[in-house]
């Protein structure tokens, strides 16, 4: 059984068919692995093409090095050679075997003569399937079809032993419950349960891009769950346990985390106002009081803020996207008080302060309603609704996108005959405030102003 969508890759002409064919000429197998066969078998899109053979990697580098038009050697100590040719960017790897040592974060290599061997020591079974080229035949064995079409997640070896091979797998196992919908079967749940230490050993960066790319899933609330419930998450995000612990009367969660969960599976599935909505709570277990009221959480988003900052550094993500998640943390309390009444003033300082994120503030606003209360969940949407309005019309009435003073530091040193300094800034400062206070105002208006302060001060 071959799925259709991979006919093209025996198509004559196509750079595919041409590979496969020097391999065969050279008498070494060559198989089609990975996940372009299994999405091919979901009927899903895949742009990544991996190949695996008998050959060793100075027999694969000789047998594409005059056909490719690029070859790149980075992988080569592991087994791979990449190769460019025409629209064609694929990995080839020698069949193989790679086991973790205890203390190591790097593979140690061995190589296989057999399709099957090499299929033995994929994550899944249904990444465990392979499609000979250029004969289209199929080989399955360790059931991986069956599994796809059933929709389960089960290891080709014994769970420890795939687990133990690369303990990144443990992570990949719920991204995959995430982005396919699958179930875990028992025997491999409880084996990551067990497990879960050795992601000890895993580099921030490999499970940074493993969470990355299950957080953006349709509805990852599930899987995060069940990183939570096998430990996993100790291991490079321990405050979504801590999550779990801390009581939140204000959503009707038994727990924070069910809440935090619930906001993320409502947002879109961007990275990083799904990173906000994961995180957006974070600081409660810090801040949580005890009061004549019951609980309370005072604060919680400015702690929250340095927890998030602080915990996405330690995973290695770029400075933009900390900065981004910290201030969609740090300002997803800041809606809730329109029932105190929007100056224009205070409407100003909300787009000040959201700058390029303030759709997405607003939808994390939106979706952090959890409740079940549907008067109050129909309350706050319709202040954010207000609020948008608000924007809206005052928007129309001055230029908020660009909410500048007047005039800027070199009119200030020209007109007060100073230098550069902490002065200038102190004074742009002042006009700033002016503007977000009192809305637009003139050149002239803005000097004289400059003028006074500065009669007065000296």
């Amino acid at each position: 059984m071959t799925p259709n969508r991979l006919s093209w890759l025996v198509e004559p002409g196509s750079p595919s068919r041409e590979l496969a064919d020097l391999f065969e000429a050279a008498g070494y197998q060559f198989f089609l692995v990975g996940g372009s066969v299994r999405d091919a078998f979901l009927d899903r899109d895949h742009e990544d093409l991996d190949f695996a053979t008998d050959a060793l990697p100075p027999a694969t580098r000789k047998i594409v090095s005059r056909w490719a038009d690029e070859v790149y050697r980075v992988g080569e100590a592991f087994g791979t050679i990449k190769v460019h040719k025409r629209s064609l960017r694929a990995e080839i790897t020698t069949f193989r075997s790679e086991i973790y040592r205890d203390e190591s974060r790097k593979p140690t290599v061995t190589y296989s003569s057999t399709i099957e061997e090499d299929l033995s020591r994929r994550d899944f079974t249904i990444n465990a399937i392979a499609l000979r080229l250029p004969a289209l035949e199929t080989a399955d064995p360790y059931g991986g079809l069956q599994d796809l079409a059933v929709g389960r997640l089960d290891t080709p070896l014994d769970p420890d032993i795939s687990f133990s091979d690369d303990p990144l797998r443990m992570l990949r196992l719920f991204r995959f419950h995430a982005t396919l919908g699958f179930e875990i079967v028992p025997r491999v749940w409880e084996a990551a349960t067990r497990l879960s230490p050795r992601l000890e050993i895993i580099s921030a960066e490999r499970i940074r891009d493993e969470l990355s790319k299950l957080i953006v899933a349709p509805a990852p609330s599930s899987a995060l769950s069940g990183v939570v419930k096998t430990g996993l998450a100790n291991w490079f995000l321990p405050e979504l346990g801590a999550l779990a612990m801390a009581q939140d009367p204000v959503h009707q969660h038994k727990d924070v985390l069910s809440h935090s969960l619930a906001v993320l599976d409502k947002t879109r599935p961007e990275l990083t106002i799904r990173l906000a909505a994961l995180l957006h709570d974070i600081g409660k277990p810090a801040t949580r009081e005890y009061g004549p009221e019951g609980v309370s959480f005072h604060h919680h988003e400015v702690v929250g803020q340095r927890m998030a900052r602080d915990r996405l550094r330690a995973l290695r993500y770029s400075k933009e996207l900390i900065d981004d998640v910290g201030r969609l943390v740090f300002l997803h309390l800041r809606p809730h008080t329109l029932r105190m009444g929007w100056s224009d003033a205070a409407v100003r300082r909300y787009v000040r302060d959201a700058g390029d994120l303030l759709e997405s503030l607003n939808e994390l606003v939106r979706c952090d309603v959890t409740t079940a209360n549907a008067r109050k969940a129909d309350d706050i949407s319709r202040r954010i609704d207000e609020l948008e309005l608000r924007i809206e019309e005052l928007g129309k009435q001055e230029e908020l996108d660009s909410l500048r003073p007047p005039i800027d530091g070199h009119q200030v040193m020209e007109r007060l005959g100073i230098k550069p300094g902490p002065l200038v800034g102190e004074i742009m400062e002042l006009l700033y405030e002016r503007r977000i206070e009192q809305g637009p105002y003139s050149v002239e208006e803005a000097l004289a102003m400059v003028e006074d302060w500065y009669n007065e001060r000296s």
